[in-house]
C-alpha cells in the first residue's frame, strides 16, 4: 500500500519531465528559410501638432492653464499621475470629490498646461460641479 501512495505522488514530477510536442533545439535555423530582416522600415514622424482644446469655465481660475507644479501647489500630491505619450492626468481626491486634470504642452517642447477638468463623486462616481470641486479640494 505505501508503495503505491509513493508511486501516485511522483506521477506530477513524472508529467513535468515530459517533452512537449514542440522539439527542442540548440542548432540555429537554417538562415535560407528564415524570413529577411525587413529593410529600411518607414517610420512617418508627426509632422503638424494639434493643440488641446482649452476648458473656459467660471471657477476654473488657477487650474485651467497651471503646469504641474502649480497644481500641487494648489492641491498637494496628486493621488494619480499618469503619462500617455506627451499628455499627463494628475488626480487630486478629497472628501468631497476626485479632480482629474489633463495637461497638455500648447507647443512642441513646451512645458504641459492644465487645458480640461473632470470631477465626480468618490462614493458613486456621478459627476459633480467641477469649480465646487476646485474649491473643496484647494489647500
Amino acid at each position: 500500500m505505501l508503495r503505491q501512495i509513493a508511486a501516485l505522488a511522483l506521477i506530477p514530477f513524472a508529467a513535468a519531465c515530459a517533452s512537449s510536442s514542440v522539439p527542442y533545439s540548440t542548432t540555429r535555423p537554417d538562415t535560407a528559410t528564415a524570413a529577411p530582416p525587413p529593410q529600411n522600415p518607414q517610420v512617418t514622424p508627426q509632422t503638424s501638432f494639434r493643440p488641446a482644446r482649452v476648458m473656459q469655465m467660471p471657477g476654473l481660475d488657477g487650474v485651467i492653464g497651471s503646469d504641474a507644479g502649480g497644481l500641487v501647489r494648489q492641491f498637494g500630491t496628486p493621488r494619480l499621475d499618469v503619462w500617455e505619450g506627451d499628455a499627463r492626468k494628475l488626480q487630486f481626491a478629497g472628501q468631497a470629490c476626485v479632480l482629474d486634470v489633463f495637461l497638455y504642452p500648447p507647443a512642441p517642447g513646451r512645458t504641459e498646461q492644465a487645458t480640461w477638468v473632470e470631477a465626480r463623486r468618490q462614493t458613486d462616481g456621478r459627476d459633480v460641479d467641477r469649480a465646487a470641486c476646485v474649491s473643496a479640494l484647494r489647500r
